[in-house]
Order: C-alpha cells, then structure tokens, then sequence
C-alpha cells in the first residue's frame, strides 16, 4: 500500500491486487460485497491518516477506481463544511469506478521493444511511452487494445513489464513524454 498527500483536505491510497489479497479479497469480490469493502475502505483510511497524520471528520468523499492490471486507487477528500454531528461519525459516500487504462512500468527500453511487437502482431498499435524516476512507462486505453480481450493483453504485458500503481496524471505531470501516440506502431516501425 502506498500514501500520498494531496492536499490539506485530500490523500490518495494505492492498492496492490496483492495488498487486496492479503487482506483477504480478491478481484470479483469487490463488486459484490458492499459491506466487507465499507470496512476495508474505512481500515485503510485510518491507516492512511494515522500514517499522514491527517484526522479524519466530518464527510469523507471516497473515490475508488479498479484500475486493470494493478489494483485500486484510492481518493479520500474531506469536506469539514456544516459539521453538525458527533465528532466521531464519519459519513463515506463510495463511488467505485473501473480504469479504462493499462499501466506498465519496464525496466528498459529493449522490453518496450519486445512487447511492441507482439502487441503490433495483435492489432494493437496506440499507447503513449513515459519515462520517469529512472523507469519506462507504456500507458494504453482500453479503446487501444485493438478488439482484443484486456486479460490476454495484460497476461502479454505482465510477461516484459510488471503493473504499475503510477497514474496517468503523476506521468504526465512529472514524466518526461518519450512517444505522445502511436507508440507501438511507431516502436515496430522505427527498431524492427
């Protein structure tokens, strides 16, 4: 599980399929279990504001999304407008959204190349390429994947890249943009 402060009223929390299931859930369940997740949600949140420091009152805005290959990342806002309640309730409004992006963090440019041109072979041939904290990133939307299914993709990409739980705003804000589109037909066309 990773942290981040946002802001005086808002963290984000990171969640790894695998910090999920030592926790005990695995990926179906998350839709289905509303009150097992209430509370997984409320025991990461306090660990989150014991380890930032933050208190947490007042309403909370919890905004949840699967992302595909990595796990979930989590958006706790506070709002401490017109508290008039016990101190000590705190009121989540949920909202669970799926990721419509693939996230892959490589450790060289020469797997990017690899998977580019399985991926190419697939009909796959969008995506954007990052570089950031001494690591590739290849990000691709769901409506790049060319028709095909995302688990095979995902199962292609996890074999030259691991999932990353980096988002698409930390990279474009703080990566620096190797290939803006096209990466993997410009990738298949430039080193094959």
């Amino acid at each position: 599980m990773r942290i981040e402060r946002v802001s005086s009223s808002q963290f984000t929390i990171f969640l790894t399929f695998d910090d999920l299931v030592e926790r005990g859930f695995n990926k179906e369940e998350l839709f289905q279990d509303a009150t097992s997740i209430q509370n997984l949600f409320t025991d990461v949140m306090y660990e989150a504001s014991s380890e930032l420091g933050f208190e947490l009152e007042g309403k909370l805005y919890v905004q949840v999304y699967i992302m595909q290959a990595q796990g979930m990342h989590v958006i706790v806002t506070q709002n401490r407008d017109n508290i008039d309640w016990d101190e000590d309730f705190i009121e989540m409004k949920v909202t669970l959204d799926e990721s419509k992006e693939l996230i892959f963090s490589f450790d060289d440019f020469e797997n990017i190349i690899q998977v580019s041109s399985y991926l190419h072979s697939l009909s796959v041939s969008g995506g954007q390429v990052f570089f950031m904290e001494n690591r590739y990133y290849m990000l691709l939307k769901r409506n790049e994947l060319g028709g095909n299914n995302k688990e095979n993709v995902i199962a292609l990409m996890s074999e030259f890249s691991n999932p990353s739980i980096v988002t698409s705003y930390r990279l474009k804000e703080y990566g620096k943009v190797i290939i803006p589109s096209n990466a993997i037909e410009t990738i298949v066309q430039t080193f094959t």
